[in-house]
């Protein structure tokens, strides 16, 4: 599974955790990560992404037809995944 959400970019932060005594060991905070399936009406096909709690808000807000045209706009490896889309 991908470590990065396809809509927002988020990906794992690294830092460390600190016990009772002080000791330091490194450690890593993953992004809340879903793998999700959007219905996309534009091609009456559903699609599959990866996407963070925040990545399905932003979703909801802008609708899946503006955001997966922005993914395709600017992003190579989700443009190879869900195809070109209509043209026209």
């Amino acid at each position: 599974m991908a470590t990065y959400c396809e809509v927002t970019g988020r990906r794992p932060g690294f830092g460390r955790s600190v016990s009772h005594s002080h000791r330091r060991t490194p450690r890593r905070f993953d992004p809340n990560l879903q793998r999700k399936r959007f219905l996309f009406p534009g091609e009456n096909r559903w699609i599959r992404l990866t996407v963070s709690a925040k990545g399905i808000t932003t979703i909801d807000a802008q609708g899946i037809e503006a955001v997966v045209a922005r993914l395709r706009a600017t992003d190579p490896d989700v443009r190879r995944r869900l195809g070109p889309g209509r043209r026209g």
